[in-house]
């Protein structure tokens, strides 16, 4: 059995170039998600999960993000003065999520640097990395099957979604085989950003994994990829061919919903799915979006 998981890397460091103007001033992670900074449903996922330590790989001009799980004192004390409990409790929701910890990436060299970057504060155990692009609906956890399967078989585990092959590009792509369980494949081998042709499978890697420590010592001798940065998929696929060494990777098929913020239809569209299902939105929203969906003809 593997080592009970605790820590959360959430690499947060990008600049965030298909948002700009917006993100010229503002960290793409803490673009509002209806009413909620995107990075805050990543946190709140992984301390749903039970990662209660989380760390952040950061860079400059982020520090915005660090303000949004500390405490802003005077705001708390103007809210408890109106008596607006509602408000305040919404505030003390982020200061009080996790224990949360920084560190700068410093050079933009890619998700494994980044990865690496967390090293110190890791150590010598499994912990899982959640990308912020990612919004994993809280109705369908993705996290916990993943948790499940590291501990139970001694590996690491990546999250996948089936594409369709002409989005497959997009993503790295996983050859499989397959296990006792429709819903866990081992991998055999990883891609990244493939072309249609040759991608050895349309199951994506997205932004969820939990990794044996193993990585780390992979990640410093693995050599920049496409972009000339160090891809977290290159590393993987080291380890998923080194079963004997690295414990191997496995991959978990997720079939919930997944909001990609990271593109910027995607990003509306996740405003649109979350918010239509609030229950202090969804009376006012549904109406009117069947009003004007009907216009668009």
């Amino acid at each position: 059995m593997g080592t009970k998981i605790t820590k959360a890397v959430i690499p947060a460091a990008g600049l965030g170039t298909r948002f700009l103007p917006a993100t010229k001033a503002m960290p793409k992670e803490m673009l509002p998600v209806v009413d909620k900074p995107a990075i805050q449903y990543v946190v709140e996922e992984a301390v749903a999960a039970g990662l209660h330590d989380v760390l952040m790989v950061t860079g400059r001009n982020k520090n915005s993000l660090e303000n949004h799980f500390d405490r802003v004192t005077e705001l708390e004390a103007l809210l408890e003065q109106k008596g607006d409990r509602e408000r305040l409790a919404k505030v003390n929701a982020s200061t009080d999520l996790a224990d949360m910890h920084y560190v700068r990436q410093g050079d933009p060299l890619g998700l494994g640097h980044a990865v690496l970057r967390a090293k110190m504060h890791v150590g010598n155990e499994p912990f899982a990395v959640l990308l912020g692009d990612d919004i994993i609906d809280s109705r369908d956890p993705l996290l916990d099957k993943m948790l499940f399967e590291q501990e139970s078989r001694n590996t690491s585990v990546v999250a996948l979604l089936e594409v369709d092959p002409s989005q497959i590009h997009l993503y790295g792509a996983a050859a499989i085989e397959v296990t006792d369980d429709p819903d866990v494949v081992r991998i055999t081998g990883l891609v990244e950003k493939p072309s249609a042709a040759d991608a050895p499978s349309n199951l994506a890697i997205i932004g969820r994994y939990v990794l044996r420590p193993e990585v780390f010592e992979v990640l410093e001798h693995t050599k920049p990829g496409k972009g000339n940065e160090i891809q977290l998929t290159d590393a993987l696929q080291e380890m998923a061919v080194t079963p004997e060494t690295t414990g191997g990777v496995y991959g978990v098929i997720f079939r919930g919903r997944r909001y990609d913020t990271g593109d910027r239809v995607d990003y509306i569209k996740a405003i649109v799915q979350l918010a239509v299902d609030r229950d202090d939105l969804r009376d006012q929203l549904r109406p009117w979006l069947r009003e004007f969906a009907a216009t668009l003809d």
